[in-house]
């Protein structure tokens, strides 16, 4: 507690003294300083000025040194102050102070033409090239900072919204964005006074020099050399001791205000993004031995290039060092992963659907091999949504070495639900209805839904769909097998969490109705009931809003699941007949239900406390499946869909017994076909 309790006490009273230091700097320009004040004065701002220039080197971010447009008004009020007191004494005593006569003796080297050269060098220097690009660079950056100011809030807002920061973390990013807005816009005045003080430098040396030579040569008698000597070493020397600080603050200025987006100090940013590529310093290293070579001074040109080798050589070696030792830290942290005993839980992650495949099948996820099957994959997830309302979950694509090299695998909730096997090179060809002899190929079954066919040669592809074949490339094959799987299996594949989402979306547009129903009708789990009793005969899902409308007016009536998919079949009878409807045309053709087989079906219905479901006698269930397959064959080959159109009551029950033996046969009741339809009964079943 003492520890941390120091730098408060020491700092206690640091307002105070700063306070008294501004005034007495005003006070300094009044007042007359002895030599010795104003040597200790002329070190104490040499030492400010390296301090705040390592400061800025040192810090990641603007806001840690805040204060810095303050300091630089109060550091050029301090050297102007000290101008006063030095021109002061150069002009009354011809003396002020060892620092200044030291600093004029050492530079001039017995020469004042050369001091003064050097002189109004590093006044041009700091005023033309540092002090113009500083202000320059904090203009634009004032100007860019308050123009994204609202951009950011935005961002802000969006973040605290999305629950990725909370209120408190909030607070602090604004208050730094109003911090750093106002930080960028103090500097863009701020700079001003260093410019202004390159300036009144220039003018303070030009009026001491001639006021020197004046009162050296009229009041004191010197002659025109010696008064020229002494008052231009006075002051030059004292010039270089103020304008050398100025020159150390104004490249803290440029420091600061070219700082942009890093992680580190500018030492480590510096060393990290310049010497990181050790191609770069073996090409710099071989240009300038080859200068060194055609003529140029050879010693320090193959120095340099020796240096800049073995940096590059050192470099080189600490990344592959390093590269070796992230991957062993990896591997370990995967071996300490996989024995903490609180991971295994993610191993108990089942994706909800999979793709495996060969690894002679890779070339199709491959978009460097032209595989473009991803973007299938998409389109797929696109067309489900569109087809049957349903959000498919994300699938995943793996290889597998277990599987033969030619062989996928569709999964679903990690168990294998079909499979099939493909050649790259190959073609796939469906048979028209009729076998042509001419055309040659590898027999096979198309693996969606299960028709004969032929994978044939790419020389042969024209020649098949000139004769009547459908013809598709291996993509198109599993893309449409993982289209059917998806449909046939999308009862299964949509949760809860799925349907909660569907929710959320009519929520947005519909509250009323969401409102209505959930949760005081019906639950998330008993509405993902009835969309999955509809999902499993393909009825679209997506018009949720009517489902959910039909299912708030029949809830409160009855709990039974079954008779809430057949009120909400009924709410989408438009929707569902229209699939089968001739183009063109109101006509259906239909396969109708003899009366007594409807009446004995209804008979056998039993109801128990756990539902409805049909005991029917196994010799008659069999009788009637074999009529009904005999009289879908027979449909089919005179070129109809089978449809099934019988009773309300009946519709649900002659479904679940036949999906078994006929899973795609449509099932309709009267009620969903309504009268705007023209009924074509083309069999029946009796």
């Amino acid at each position: 507690m003492a520890q941390m309790e120091a730098p408060n006490q020491s700092f206690r009273y640091s307002d105070i003294v700063v306070a008294v230091a501004v005034l007495t700097t005003v006070i300094m320009m009044i007042i007359p300083l002895s030599p010795v004040i104003l040597d200790m004065l002329l070190i104490f701002n040499i030492t400010i000025a390296m301090l705040i220039l390592l400061s800025t080197m040192f810090i990641k971010g603007t806001l840690e040194i805040s204060v810095f447009p303050s300091l630089l008004l109060i550091t050029t009020l301090f050297r102007l102050s000290l101008n006063v007191s030095s021109t002061r004494l150069v002009l009354l005593d011809g003396y002020a102070g060892q620092v200044i006569a030291k600093f004029g003796s050492f530079v001039l080297a017995g020469s004042v033409i050369v001091g003064f050269i050097i002189f109004l060098i590093l006044v041009v220097i700091q005023f033309i090239v540092i002090t113009k690009g500083s202000e320059r660079v904090a203009e634009v950056a004032a100007r860019f900072t308050l123009d994204a100011m609202p951009g950011k809030q935005m961002a802000i807002d969006a973040d605290l919204n999305a629950g990725l920061i909370n209120e408190s973390d909030a607070k602090q990013r604004r208050k730094d964005i109003q911090r750093e807005a106002d930080f960028y816009g103090a500097m863009d005045g701020a700079t001003k006074f260093v410019k202004g003080d390159a300036i009144a430098g220039i003018v303070i040396v030009i009026v001491n020099i001639i006021g020197g030579f004046i009162i050296g040569v009229l009041q004191r008698g010197m002659s025109i050399g010696e008064a020229a000597s002494v008052y231009t070493l006075l002051t030059v020397g004292d010039g270089l001791v103020t304008q050398i600080p100025a020159l150390l603050i104004s490249i803290a200025t440029g420091i600061i205000v070219t700082r942009a987006a890093s992680e580190g100090n500018l030492g480590q940013d510096l060393t990290s993004q310049l010497f990181r590529r050790p191609k770069v310093l073996f090409i710099a290293a071989g240009l300038l031995a080859l200068l060194g070579t055609i003529g140029l001074p050879p010693l320090p040109f193959f120095t340099i290039s020796i240096l800049l080798a073995i940096l590059g050589y050192r470099m080189m070696k600490s990344e592959e060092k390093t590269a070796v030792a992230e991957v062993e830290k990896a591997q370990e942290e995967e071996m300490e992963e996989i024995k903490k005993p609180e991971n295994v839980i993610s191993l108990l992650n089942v994706d909800p659907l999979e793709l495996e495949m060969g690894y002679a099948l890779i070339p199709l996820v491959d978009a460097q091999q032209g595989g473009d099957l991803l973007d299938r994959v998409i389109m797929i997830r696109r067309q489900c949504a569109l087809e049957l309302g349903l959000v498919v979950p994300p699938i995943r694509l793996r290889d597998n070495m277990q599987l033969k090299p030619n062989t996928y695998s569709i999964k679903i909730k990690g168990v294998e639900v079909a499979s099939g096997e493909l050649l790259l090179d190959h073609y796939l060809a469906m048979s028209p209805g009729f076998e042509d002899d001419t055309i040659s190929g590898i027999e096979t079954i198309e693996p969606a839904f299960g028709l004969p066919a032929k994978w044939i040669t790419t020389d042969i592809k024209d020649q098949a769909e000139l004769a009547g074949y459908t013809v598709v490339d291996p993509p198109s094959v599993v893309a449409t097998h993982l289209t059917e799987v998806i449909k046939s299996h999308a009862h299964e594949i949509m949760g809860r969490q799925d349907v909660q989402s569907l929710v959320d979306h009519v929520k947005q547009s519909h509250p009323a109705v969401v409102a209505e129903l959930i949760p005081d009708l019906m639950t998330i789990g008993e509405l993902q009931k009835v969309l999955s009793g509809l999902l499993k005969e393909r009825v679209p899902i997506r018009d949720l809003v009517t489902i959910m409308e039909s299912l708030a007016d029949h809830a409160r009536m009855t709990k039974d699941n079954d008779v809430l998919i057949e009120y909400a079949r009924q709410s989408l009878a438009r929707q569902i007949v229209k699939t089968y409807i001739v183009p063109g045309t109101n006509q259906l053709s239909v396969i109708a239900l003899d009366p007594s087989l409807e009446n004995q079906i209804r008979e056998s219905i039993e109801q128990t406390e756990h539902g409805t479901y049909l005991a029917l006698d196994p010799t008659q269930a069999q009788r009637i499946l074999s009529a009904l397959v005999s009289e879908v064959e027979r449909v089919s080959q005179l070129g109809y869909q089978p449809i099934v159109l019988c009773a309300p009551i009946v519709r649900l029950y002659f479904k679940r017994l036949t999906e078994r033996v006929v899973p795609q046969l449509t099932v309709l009741s009267y009620n969903e076909v309504g009268t705007n339809y023209e009924i074509q009964t083309i069999g029946m079943v009796s």
